[in-house]
């Protein structure tokens, strides 16, 4: 039986219940499958980007929109359009955002 990786808690309490769950998981009284449910509620929400925090987040990094849009994966049009306001990055961009964000560019080379 492998111990589950530690999800980063949204708040103190989270973090007691999933040290409790990891606990009871490791002594064999959580099956896997329940871990997981208890990881799934102990992961940090990915922040929204709105149009003019993609724009600061690429000027920090120095980045032009055709670059962004290649270390997300994207088009160029969506870029553009997310920095326009006329759309909004779906959630595998969004994640990469807050990638981004947190971690730095050397996070996504």
């Amino acid at each position: 039986m492998s111990t589950p990786r530690k999800p980063k808690a949204r708040t103190p309490i989270m973090e007691a219940v999933h040290e409790a769950a990891t606990d009871l998981h490791r002594l064999g009284f959580i099956d896997q499958r329940k871990m997981r449910k208890y990881d799934a509620l102990c992961i940090e929400p990915v922040s929204e980007f709105d149009a003019e925090k993609i724009r600061s987040l690429r000027e920090r990094y120095q980045l032009s929109q055709s670059v962004l849009a290649s270390l997300l994966n994207t088009s160029l049009s969506a870029v553009r359009q997310w920095e326009a306001g006329d759309k909004r990055p779906g959630g595998p961009s969004q994640k990469l955002l807050s990638i981004l964000d947190r971690k730095g560019i050397e996070a996504l080379i």
